[in-house]
């Protein structure tokens, strides 16, 4: 049965749609290891190189996002979806798929469409508590909608729904190493209180900011820092650390690619509001404070953020508020072991595990499904 299935997915343009779509994929593959799996993504996005580099066969659209602001330029914007459209159905007749999944970004569109139109059943899985306009457009096509955080009735078909969470980097969230180990690799006291501070690989120019203007008080906190600076920034930063003394309580990185100790060793979390940074947080029961990014699509992430604060499951600072307030209420929060019991708590109420694998369940109903029609 298993050396039948065939499943495509599609989607990317962003770490937060790519590492869920490739855990859904390695849980299809571990349920049916001799399924076959084709993403489609969309050309010059980073799942071109993401995807194959997780082991996986990745064919590219052309299809690229509305320029809201110069109207004029969608027309070139409309060829290459009509393009797209036309480059899916062919991917579409020569891979024949049993099923669907579309995780959102450009390429989910044309490729869905086009499924849905042939017959296909399709799957959509939405990651953040505000739906992006692509899986809202779908929704009406699709046989089932995954969701990571209730009340998405709002948006989408009830009976549509499943409550899945989203699937998450198994490498971060099953590390074992302690607490004390995870300091001891990041050259820090194994004793003193961490607080870890992430903006993306990217990096985020007001979560630096936050540190850069109260180096003082870094110093004076007694507490230590990893601070994840982004390799945009990394440089500048180094330059400007050059001119203070040294401070041994900050360790500065432009990139960790273990993010599982960097957790690990952090009693306290500075971050964007990231789906999928959100749900790494909820299954660690890691207290956090957000910062949501203003730069997002229907600034979702907030909406991301406020899911987590109605429920006293994290903080949250505004980014404009950040660079002033943000270091003093994170050295305050992290002095206090009851906060971040009741933080660390309520957050790991909000987690859902195996999500990869209950959506590969999903998946896996449907294309059996298509197969015996």
């Amino acid at each position: 049965m298993s050396e039948q299935l065939r499943i495509i997915i599609s989607g990317g343009g962003t770490g937060g749609h790519i590492f869920p779509a490739i855990s859904i994929a390695n849980a299809i593959k571990a349920q049916h290891p001799n399924a076959e799996i084709l993403f489609v993504g969309a050309l010059g996005r980073m799942e071109m190189q993401r995807v194959p580099d997780a082991g996986y066969e990745i064919v590219g659209l052309p299809v690229c996002g509305f320029d809201r602001k110069n109207l004029l330029k969608n027309f070139s914007v409309l060829l290459k979806l009509l393009k797209s459209q036309r480059m899916a159905k062919r991917i579409i007749r020569k891979f024949k798929p049993m099923a669907a999944v579309g995780v959102g970004g450009y390429a989910s569109g044309p490729t869905l469409n086009k499924c849905a139109a042939m017959g296909i059943p399709c799957l959509i899985q939405e990651q953040n508590s505000y739906a992006g306009v692509t899986n809202k457009l779908l929704a009406k096509k699709v046989e089932k909608i995954c969701v990571a955080y209730e009340g998405m009735e709002r948006f989408f078909p009830a009976e549509k729904i499943i409550l899945t969470g989203n699937p998450v980097r198994q490498n971060v969230v099953s590390a074992t190493i302690t607490p004390q180990e995870a300091r001891k690799a990041f050259g820090l006291d194994p004793d003193k209180k961490t607080i870890l501070l992430v903006g993306g690989s990217l990096g985020a120019r007001t979560i630096n900011e936050s540190i850069l203007q109260h180096l003082d008080l870094v110093e004076q906190s007694g507490v230590q820092f990893i601070w994840q600076t982004g390799k945009y920034y990394h440089t500048s930063i180094i330059e400007q650390l050059s001119s203070h003394k040294p401070l041994p309580m900050l360790h500065v990185t432009d990139f960790i690619s273990d993010m599982g100790t960097a957790y690990n060793a952090a009693d306290l979390v500075i971050s964007r509001a990231g789906a999928s940074s959100i749900s790494e947080f909820c299954l660690m029961g890691k207290p956090v404070i957000l910062v949501p990014s203003p730069n997002v699509a229907e600034d979702h992430q907030t909406k991301n953020a406020m899911a987590l604060v109605h429920r006293n499951a994290a903080l949250c600072v505004k980014d404009a508020e950040a660079p002033a307030t943000l270091l003093e209420l994170a050295v305050k929060t992290v002095a206090d072991d009851a906060t971040l019991k009741s933080l660390g708590t309520h957050c790991k109420e909000m987690g859902l595990p195996d999500s990869a694998a209950r959506i590969a369940d999903e998946v896996t109903k449907l294309a059996l499904k298509h197969k015996n029609n």
